[in-house]
């Protein structure tokens, strides 16, 4: 078991270490190939377990919210098992939400096994991984092994989208996950590379704030998904994460201040740097996830394409981020990183920016190659970069729950932006749609206010096929008439949903302003 880390002076990689960076790389491919495969695999899903658009979509919106609500709490769990067992357990149960993935034959059983245990496996893996990385690895080499796995991200993205639509349109999604099983134990089979980062600091448990943080990310994220389900109490759970959030901020404070271990020591966030590398990961993953949430379902409920159509139509986003992604790490040299990200933030703007008045009017899926190449290259810019400026100037005792809010913030973004983004969807497919229809000369007054109420309990984006065949055996004139307002009311709902990542682009654009200028006064970590 190698004992010591990579050389701070040097930047290559030889033996041992360059096959745990590929491994370490290998563990961030599974994390996030894994929602790439059910978001180009929506239709397939819905059709094989007999569900709905909007249940796959709050299942992918959830599994990312366990992992923000439970990361800091996977954090602390690494700094008192050890982070690399961590590690382990967490490859262990992305490895069961894969495998309940392959037989689930129920959404029941995609939301207990694959979003809740998948999601609290990752909230084990993110911190423990990055804790790894900075304790493996030093200098040069740290930063070429924190790009390797940015450029692991960026892969997963531009080979999730193609080959799981492959493997669902010729064979089935369900193959997809056994891959993703068998990845994990190449990954396990390694295990013995890794050398521990033992934590010096101290090891009491903060419940309260382990509960606090829950409630709080939890809440928030939850909320909006039981407003896309059209459920009651929305505004309750929004104020209970809201407060929860307060209360946890307050509640560091105080037992930093009285020398008891806190789940997150709120020092961290006297560094300016921190806060604003932890902020921008969230504002990237805000506009990472709204794009794959409104995206993919534009492709298979508008254009009806089949998951390989689905695959290919975004390959232009997924290839242009993993290949800028993978320059980047190797060109940035001496560059500022927070000069890099703010391109980053401009590419990913323009590119949504391109891609909105462009929805309504395409008519294929390559319609959409240069805003997506030009979103992608934005992204792969910020991948490259953004773990690397907020994890390199921490110490050694605090990686850890650095690296856990670091993570926190990415997971709850990634799961704040699919959540939102699909819930203002089908609000606004509700509204225009019911607007539509009574408004409409052709659809009697009865008519009407059926299509009104169906709505007012279950909004849902549909293919015309599939509202076709709900239909059947109404008056042609009819079935004409929704099926136009079907049409017409789907495209300006999934502009209205690529709204959450513009704005998330042009929040960090303004935030990566600061970023440098924090950099150059940061007091040097011990």
């Amino acid at each position: 078991m190698p004992e010591d880390r990579t050389n701070s002076s040097g930047t290559n990689l030889e033996g041992s270490q360059r096959l745990l960076a590929l491994l370490l790389a290998m563990a961030m491919f599974v994390l996030v190939v894994d929602t790439s495969l059910m978001n180009v695999s929506i239709s397939a899903v819905v059709r094989d377990l007999g569900t709905t658009v909007s249940g796959v979509q709050a299942a992918i919106a959830l599994e990312a919210l366990v992992s923000a609500a439970f990361i800091l709490i996977g954090g602390k769990v690494g700094d008192l098992i050890g982070r690399k067992r961590a590690y382990v357990m967490g490859l262990l149960g992305y490895a069961v939400g894969a495998s309940a993935m392959a037989l689930a034959q129920s959404l029941t059983a995609i939301i207990v096994f694959w979003a809740i245990l998948g999601g609290i496996g990752a909230s084990l893996l993110l911190p423990a991984m990055q804790s790894l990385i900075h304790g493996n690895f030093e200098g040069g080499a740290q930063k070429k092994v924190y790009a390797l796995v940015g450029a692991a991200a960026a892969i997963a993205a531009a080979v999730g989208p193609l080959l799981g639509g492959f493997i669902t349109t010729f064979l089935s999604w369900r193959v997809a996950f056994v891959l993703e099983v068998v990845i994990i134990a190449i990954v396990l089979s390694g295990i013995r590379l890794v050398r521990d980062v033992p934590y010096t600091g101290p090891r009491g448990i903060d419940t309260v704030g382990a509960g606090l943080s829950v409630l709080g990310m939890g809440g928030i994220v939850l909320g909006i998904l039981v407003w896309q389900e059209g459920g009651e109490a929305v505004a309750a759970l929004l104020v209970v994460g809201a407060l929860a959030l307060a209360g946890l901020g307050y509640w560091l404070v105080r037992r930093k201040r009285r020398g008891e271990p806190p789940l997150l020591d709120p020092d961290l966030f006297r560094s300016t740097v921190f806060r604003l590398g932890i902020s921008q990961q969230m504002l990237q993953q805000i506009a990472l996830g709204g794009t794959m949430i409104a995206l993919p379902i534009y492709l298979q409920m508008v254009l009806e394409y089949n998951a390989m159509q689905a695959g290919l139509s975004l390959a232009p986003l997924s290839l242009s981020m993993f290949g800028v992604a993978l320059l980047a790490g190797k060109k940035a040299g001496d560059r500022s990183p927070s000069t890099i990200v703010r391109w980053g933030f401009v590419l990913v703007t323009i590119g949504v920016a391109i891609l909105i008045p462009i929805v309504p009017r395409a008519e294929f899926g390559w319609a959409l190659l240069l805003p997506l190449a030009i979103a992608g290259s934005g992204l792969g810019l910020l991948v490259s970069q953004l773990n690397n400026y907020t994890l390199a100037p921490i110490s050694e005792e605090h990686v850890s729950e650095a690296a856990g809010a670091n993570s926190a913030a990415g997971s709850f973004g990634l799961s704040f932006g699919l959540a939102f983004a699909g819930a203002i969807m089908l609000a606004t497919l509700s509204i225009t749609f019911t607007a539509m229809a009574q408004s409409s000369t052709v659809l009697p007054p009865a008519d009407q206010q059926h299509v009104a109420q169906v709505l007012e309990d279950d909004a849902e984006v549909m293919s015309n096929t599939q509202l076709e065949q709900l239909l059947v055996g109404q008056p042609p004139e009819i079935r004409d008439e929704v099926v136009r307002i079907n049409t017409d009311a789907r495209p300006l709902a999934l502009q209205v949903a690529l709204l959450v990542p513009l704005l998330a682009g042009l929040a960090g654009l303004l935030n990566s302003f600061r970023m440098r200028r924090a950099q150059e006064l940061a007091p040097p970590q011990p």
